[in-house]
């Protein structure tokens, strides 16, 4: 297999739905009913196969992961949710302020180079 296969681009991929539920909630040690109340509670919306059955990408598993570690210390199924997704803005929040930290460090650092001419 090659590196620009279709195939080890999708499984390189966190997005790609690769798992079906019982794998999904086997890998959290969860039951499937769990993955479902997190979809009601819309932290994870699971693509649809074919045949309308739900696959997980790695991505939504880490999520699930997150909630599944904050119910199990008694925290109630919503507000895992809510703490989840508020932790998620956060990081891309960060993420986005960083980037534009360093910009503004790239700016400031051409702006006193001196001018070549």
């Amino acid at each position: 297999m090659t590196a620009d296969n279709p195939l080890s681009d999708r499984l390189d991929d966190d997005d790609y739905p690769a798992y079906t539920m019982g794998r999904a909630a086997e890998m959290l040690g969860a039951t499937p009913a769990f993955l479902r109340a997190l979809g009601e509670a819309r932290l994870i919306t699971p693509l649809r196969s074919e045949g309308g059955h739900r696959r997980y990408s790695r991505y939504q598993l880490r999520i699930a992961a997150r909630a599944r570690e904050l119910v199990d210390k008694g925290t109630p199924i919503e507000a895992a949710c809510r703490i989840v997704i508020l932790e998620d803005q956060l990081e891309e929040a960060q993420r986005i302020n960083a980037e534009y930290r360093r910009r503004a460090e790239q700016e400031a650092s051409d702006a006193s180079l001196p001018a070549s001419g």
